[in-house]
């Protein structure tokens, strides 16, 4: 459909894939990690890493490395790919598991005695935090999979998240760095957080933290999450201080962005534009409530549909970042499709304004479906169907409202994350 008018349903959202697709292409670690990898070692090199993305960063770095080396990395179920030389294991996200923990522990144990000589080329992207999971000591694997489901739906902002996390990991936080000292370390990451700030991919492993103890327990307390008296202890007692980026062992400590979501939404704005579709990217770190991110872009769509302001149709609307749900129903969420339910309610069929929502890594929440689409009739044929709209929000049911339209967009393992990915098509 290069060149043609988008004038159907059905091309608005072969358009929409379109764009979806292009901005998980672009970050796929293999199309960038060789720019990025250091010059070889007098000594040994050792690959390690977690993440959604981690286990193709690693087939990456194995075809493009022509010395030896040796490596483990941790990866989400169903993303580990074949690597050669770097061994890849699957653990659970979003809530850790036993298999996370063990990784993490074997990763620790794997830098233990390097040298000055050595480097450890360190993998990171987006899912790391619940796969690459270490206790704090006095701690259990149990106390942090209950605060991590607390977290997950109580609201919090990913930043908020990581912080609490850092504060009561043995690994993370700037720990890992810390224990490969001496030795150079050289960290790759895939950004799926708002900002691109490396403290908050997978809660900083190598770089170091300038939050407090204070500041993760000030958070808790924010959201009123009952915890435990030991990780109130850990936090209270400033036991779970992380290591600082003032901290000698972090010094010639680098960290380079590979793939990040504004990077994605670039990526997505060429295709539209050769489509003769102008685009505008909003911003690449929206976050807040899903449904009052939903309510806001509907009302930006609406005032180009009517009024052309602040732009022409046919335009597209890019935004990424990461929303947030504060989980108050039974339904299967998750937080893009709880923003394209609420965008669908305020938009109530204008017209012409089709979209699409997803998150890159192909899971939103916790189901296998990456997201959804969203058409000017899409709530007409759900009342067809006898199902609410707003009853499905309210129960926080965006996955179950459009499975039943038939408008799930499921791709499978994408091998990379840049988080949400937003587009709202308003044709003239």
């Amino acid at each position: 459909m290069r060149g043609a008018s988008v004038n159907s349903s059905a091309s608005a959202r072969e358009l929409l894939r379109r764009l979806f697709d292009a901005a998980i292409d672009c970050a796929q670690p293999g199309k960038h990690i060789q720019r990025y990898l250091p010059l070889p070692p007098r000594g040994r090199v050792l690959v390690i890493g977690a993440g959604k993305a981690s286990a193709a960063m690693a087939r990456a770095v194995d075809d493009y490395w022509a010395g030896p080396l040796s490596g483990l990395v941790v990866t989400r179920s169903g993303y580990a790919v074949d690597c050669d030389r770097i061994e890849i294991i699957e653990g659970s996200h979003p809530v850790p598991d036993a298999s996370s923990m063990r990784a993490a522990e074997r990763i620790l144990e794997s830098v233990q005695g390097l040298s000055a000589d050595d480097l450890v080329l360190c993998l990171m992207s987006g899912g790391a935090s619940a796969l690459l999971t270490l206790p704090l000591n006095g701690l259990t694997l149990a106390d942090k999979q209950a605060l991590n489901r607390a977290l997950l739906s109580s609201g919090a902002s990913i930043g908020e998240m990581n912080c609490v996390r850092r504060h009561l990991s043995g690994i993370k936080g700037g720990r890992l760095a810390a224990a490969c000292f001496p030795a150079k370390v050289v960290t790759l990451v895939i950004s799926d957080v708002p900002g691109d700030d490396p403290t908050d991919i997978g809660s900083g492993p190598t770089v170091g933290d300038p939050t407090t103890c204070a500041d993760a327990l000030s958070i808790l307390d924010r959201y009123r999450l009952e915890l435990s008296p030991k990780v109130r202890e850990a936090l209270s007692s400033g036991r779970g201080e992380s290591v600082k980026p003032s901290d000698p062992r972090l010094r010639g400590i680098e960290t380079h962005l590979i793939a990040t979501p504004q990077m994605a939404l670039e990526a997505a704005a060429a295709v539209a534009r050769a489509h003769g579709v102008n685009a505008l990217i909003l911003s690449d770190r929206l976050e807040g409530e899903a449904r009052e991110v939903g309510k806001v872009l509907a009302a930006i769509a609406l005032q180009i549909a009517i009024h052309g302001e602040p732009a022409a149709a046919p335009c597209v609307l890019l935004s990424g970042g990461e929303t947030t749900v504060t989980v108050h129903g039974d339904g299967r969420g998750g937080r893009n499709v709880e923003f394209l339910l609420s965008l669908g309610i305020a938009l109530n069929g204008q017209p012409q304004i089709h979209a699409i929502a997803g998150d890159t890594d192909g899971v939103d929440g916790s189901e296998e479906i990456a997201g959804a689409y969203l058409a000017p009739d899409s709530l007409m044929r759900a009342r067809s169907q006898a199902i609410d709209p707003r009853a499905s929000l309210e129960r926080n049911d965006g996955h179950g409202f459009f499975e039943a339209l038939g408008d799930a967009v499921v791709t499978g393992p994408t091998f990379t994350n840049v988080n949400d990915f937003r587009a709202i098509l308003v044709l003239d």
